[in-house]
């Protein structure tokens, strides 16, 4: 039962990132994605970080994929440091998603829901 629950986590962790790319694409305007308009501010618009800025915060939107991607691979395949990577990885991307609250507030839905599996499956804890 745990390998399911542990590979269920790592889906739901590659499939997170894979949505964190498409937040880079649209900050670095690769890409027009109709849900997820182009802008430069963050916190419902109270804090304008300007071309330059959105820039930056779609690169760490870029570094998560990969975080995330790494991160179940690591699950996926019983890696003794996944758990504790994983963790971290869910926690700044709650931060990197709470900032654009408006367009990614499924993410920190996503999220808490991946901490809420930390904190009851144990093995995925560390325990």
């Amino acid at each position: 039962m745990s390998q399911i629950v542990l590979l269920i986590v790592a889906v739901v962790l590659l499939l997170h990132g894979l949505i964190h790319l498409m937040r880079f694409t649209t900050y670095w305007q690769l890409a027009e994605i109709k849900e997820l308009q182009y802008k430069t501010t963050l916190l419902n618009g109270r804090f304008d970080v300007g071309d330059a800025g959105i820039r930056v915060y779609g690169l760490v939107w870029l570094v998560m994929t990969a975080a995330f991607a790494v991160t179940a691979y690591g699950i996926a395949t019983h890696q003794p440091w996944a758990r504790p990577a994983a963790l971290a990885t869910v926690l700044i991307s709650l931060l990197v998603t709470a900032l654009d609250w408006q367009a990614a507030y499924a993410g920190v839905v996503v999220n808490l829901v991946l901490l809420l599996a930390f904190w009851f499956v144990p093995r995925l804890a560390g325990n």
